[in-house]
């Protein structure tokens, strides 16, 4: 495998391995450090990524190792696993990007049918289950989970491009 094609393989998920790295390290510098330390592992193993099926879950995998392996390290005393992030949740930053979020996607919301906002609405944000909302709407709940997942498709693919902008 030459450079071109190790590039045009592996590069694509250079955010996605920064974000899972990020998750678990908390620090956007370790997570950094961890991806271009992946990177550099992948480089060296070029000649053998191509028996993977699937690249870039291989790629996430090394991620997930190294972080994890990362935190279990002496080197790693100063940092802390994710699920203690949870004593602090009024981090502002947090905040910003949560409500940020749940903005844009009430946003997307208003974008989709009538139809697929009041089934997303009513299954998503209000709880509800699939046989109530099918009483609800006098809709079979067929029809309900086809709607609904077209609504979280068009809603994922609307997120996925709006966090993907300027990212090449």
């Amino acid at each position: 495998m030459n450079q071109k094609e190790f590039i045009e393989l592996l590069l694509p998920c250079k955010d996605k391995l920064y974000r899972l790295a990020k998750r678990l390290l908390v620090s956007s510098d370790e997570a950094e450090d961890a991806v271009q330390e992946v990177y550099l592992k992948l480089w060296k193993g070029r000649d053998k990524i191509e028996n993977y099926r699937s690249p870039e879950a291989f790629a996430i995998t090394m991620t997930k190792n190294y972080c994890l392996d990362r935190l279990k390290s002496r080197q790693a005393s100063n940092l802390k696993i994710v699920h203690s992030n949870y004593k602090n949740p009024d981090s502002i930053e947090r905040k910003i990007d949560g409500d940020e979020g749940v903005a844009l996607v009430f946003k997307i919301m208003e974008t989709l049918p009538e139809k697929q906002k009041i089934i997303m609405q009513l299954r998503d944000i209000e709880q509800f289950d699939f046989n109530e909302i099918a009483k609800m709407l006098n809709i079979n709940e067929t029809a309900i989970r086809v709607s609904l997942s077209r609504a979280r498709k068009v809603v994922r693919e609307k997120l996925i491009k709006q966090y993907n902008y300027g990212v090449s």
